[in-house]
């Protein structure tokens, strides 16, 4: 699945590069069974998606995090213990590479990982 996702990102970044924002089924194949790798405020950090809805985020010297995700309306969803409420992320390509977007904050870059890959090797 992340290679349908990846091969999309290929083909957009080959027509003149304009970013494009992922669609509910293209976000699931992305991040399901996968794990995201980025910088949030400055701190490393990992994020692995389970298929069955699970999600592990993880940074250095600190205690990971459980919580759940879901994709509702082409918008990237998780909620953590204590939230009353899902936050929701647009995913985007933009050449090749993804980005998590939202009203609140700059675009946001990541990488994906195939499977679970909490831990850096």
């Amino acid at each position: 699945m992340i290679r349908f996702a990846l091969t999309l990102a290929v083909l957009a970044g080959a027509a003149d590069a304009q970013s494009v924002k992922l669609r509910d089924n293209e976000i699931e194949a992305l991040l399901s069974g996968n794990t995201a790798v980025g910088s949030w405020n400055g701190t490393p950090y990992r994020q692995y998606f389970d298929a069955d809805g699970s999600t592990i985020f993880a940074q250095p010297n600190a205690r990971s995090a459980r919580g759940t995700w879901r994709v509702e309306g082409e918008e990237y969803q998780s909620r953590w213990p204590g939230d009353a409420d899902w936050e929701g992320w647009f995913v985007m390509e933009f050449a090749g590479d993804w980005y998590w977007v939202s009203k609140s904050t700059p675009p946001t870059p990541f990488e994906v990982l195939e499977g679970e890959q909490l831990v850096a090797q």
